[in-house]
Parts: C-alpha cells; sequence; structure tokens
C-alpha cells in the first residue's frame, strides 16, 4: 500500500472537497481563523505550505505569497487570484529576496514531517524574513492530528519551542486556538500557535 502524500494531486483534490462540503459553504467556518490572523498585523506574509489557499484569502489579497510544493494546489491558488508558487518558481521569482517579507507562515505544515526536516524547511525560508520578522507557526491538536493519513509527527507547543529555537528563532507568545487546550482532544480545528520573532 502507498502512503499517502500532501504533495500529490490527491491531496489538493481533497482539500477542494473538504473545503466545498455544504456546511462550510452555509457558514462562515474561516471566521474566527481569518480574525486572528488578521489581528496579528503581520504585514507582508510569505506562507509556506500555503496548500489551496485558505489562509492567502484569511490574510487578503495582496498581503501574502504562497509556496507550496503540491503543484496542483499551486494552480488552484492561482485560479482564485492568489500570487503562489512551487518552491522552485519561488526561488526563481521577484519575491526570493533577503528580508522582502515581515512575516512567516507555516499553518498545518511542520506535523507532516520529522522534526529535523521542519528544522530545515524553516531555516530554507527565514533569510527571506526580514529581521524583526515574525515567524507564525500553527499545527493541528489530536483530534485534526488523527484526521489525516499524512500527518507524521505530531507536534504540540513543547515540539513548536523545540523546532522554533532550533531555528534560530526568539519565542514570543504560544497557545491554544480557538478554544483552550482540553478541546483539541475532540475538536478537529483546534490548534497550537507558536509565534517567534527573527533577531
Amino acid at each position: 500500500m502507498t502512503t499517502p502524500s500532501s504533495t500529490d494531486a490527491n491531496y489538493a483534490a481533497r482539500l477542494r472537497r473538504k473545503e466545498s462540503a455544504w456546511w462550510k459553504r452555509m457558514l462562515d467556518v474561516q471566521l474566527p481563523y481569518r480574525l486572528h490572523l488578521r489581528r496579528l498585523k503581520l504585514g507582508f506574509v510569505i506562507d509556506v505550505g500555503c496548500g489551496i489557499g485558505r489562509n492567502l484569502a484569511n490574510l487578503g489579497v495582496g498581503n501574502a505569497v504562497g509556496v507550496d510544493p503540491n503543484a496542483d494546489a499551486i494552480a488552484t491558488c492561482k485560479e482564485r487570484g492568489f500570487v503562489a508558487f512551487t518552491p522552485d518558481d519561488f526561488t526563481a521569482s521577484e519575491y526570493a529576496r533577503p528580508g522582502r517579507f515581515d512575516a512567516l507562515l507555516v499553518s498545518h505544515v511542520l506535523e507532516h514531517m520529522p522534526t529535523e526536516d521542519a528544522v530545515a524547511l524553516v531555516s530554507t525560508y527565514l533569510p527571506y524574513l526580514a529581521s524583526g520578522g515574525r515567524a507564525v507557526f500553527i499545527t493541528p491538536q489530536e483530534a485534526g492530528y488523527r484526521s489525516d493519513a499524512t500527518h507524521v509527527d505530531f507536534v504540540d507547543l513543547s515540539k513548536l519551542a523545540e523546532i522554533t529555537k532550533a531555528a534560530g528563532l526568539e519565542p514570543v507568545d504560544a497557545y491554544s486556538f480557538p478554544f483552550p487546550r482540553p478541546a483539541g482532544r475532540w475538536f478537529k480545528y483546534n490548534e497550537f500557535v507558536q509565534i517567534a520573532r527573527k533577531p
């Protein structure tokens, strides 16, 4: 049996199916997450692991650039009017300049890889983050972690702190969102959030 991958076309199609659920269309389920990101006032953001553009939409067109290794997901982002690239295309783009971004967002990505790969991924994109800029890492809690077969490592707040420090960032804040930590055991959309600063 083949291990599912977040980089293949089936994964992008799964994200589109999940997003188009009738109840998600009727209710603005992204509202608390959108308000959360906007309250952080991140400035110009590089969204690493942007998927089909959920957080690019939450941040607002023109406020972020997405990067994702899934070419089908990037195609969806572009169809939706977002600026997004595969990693190779990003490094060849006008945006790949040292210190170009005010913030780095890595949301629902680090749990897809072992810790050493997570540190390497973050380190790859840190040169594009301005000195003093913020990095925001978001990972699912237990119920969300169990919901995706492509998840590899459960990344809680202690693991996020470990990744943050190993990448040379200074932790600023860490919390559970949108509900207190115990909700993560049954509510699929409860998240760990780590905010850090680039020295």
